[in-house]
C-alpha cells in the first residue's frame, strides 16, 4: 500500500440519544443519509454484523470495509484498498468518537471530520 501512516481520534458532543446514534451508525441505510459524499454497495443489511463486508467509494477510490466489531454501543471496520487500516466508531448519549488508523494517501483526518461534521448535522435535524 502506497501512502502514509495516519491515525487519530475525535470524540463530539451531539443532541442525540444512544439509540438514535446506534441507527445512524449501525444501520448500512442510514449511512448514504450522512455521508453524502461517499457511495456504497448496494443491498446491504438492515444491521451491521461481524463478517460483513462491502464497498465505499470516496470520488474514485474504492475503500473495502469488513464489519469486525458490531456491539451496540461500538462497531469497528477493517479497511482495505483505499484505507489500509481500521475505523471505530464508539458512541452513548450525547456523545460519539470517531478512532481511524491506517496507511493511506488519502488525507484520513480531514475525511473524519468532515464524517463527524455531517454526522451531527444530520443527528439535529432528525431529532
Amino acid at each position: 500500500m502506497f501512502g502514509i501512516f495516519q491515525q487519530s481520534s475525535l470524540r463530539i458532543e451531539v443532541a442525540a440519544s444512544e439509540a438514535l446514534l446506534r441507527q445512524s451508525l449501525a444501520n448500512p441505510a442510514q449511512f448514504s443519509k450522512w455521508l453524502w459524499f461517499e457511495r456504497f454497495s448496494p443491498g446491504l443489511p438492515t444491521t451491521l454484523h461481524p463478517g460483513l463486508t462491502f464497498m465505499s467509494w470516496a470520488g474514485a477510490i474504492a475503500i473495502q470495509h469488513q464489519v469486525e466489531i458490531a456491539e451496540p454501543n461500538r462497531v469497528r471496520f477493517l479497511l482495505s484498498q483505499g484505507i489500509d487500516g481500521f475505523h471505530e466508531w464508539a458512541w452513548g448519549d450525547g456523545w460519539v468518537q470517531s478512532r481511524i488508523e491506517g496507511i493511506s494517501v488519502l488525507p484520513i483526518n480531514l475525511g473524519q471530520t468532515i464524517s463527524l461534521l455531517s454526522l451531527k448535522q444530520f443527528l439535529a435535524t432528525t431529532s
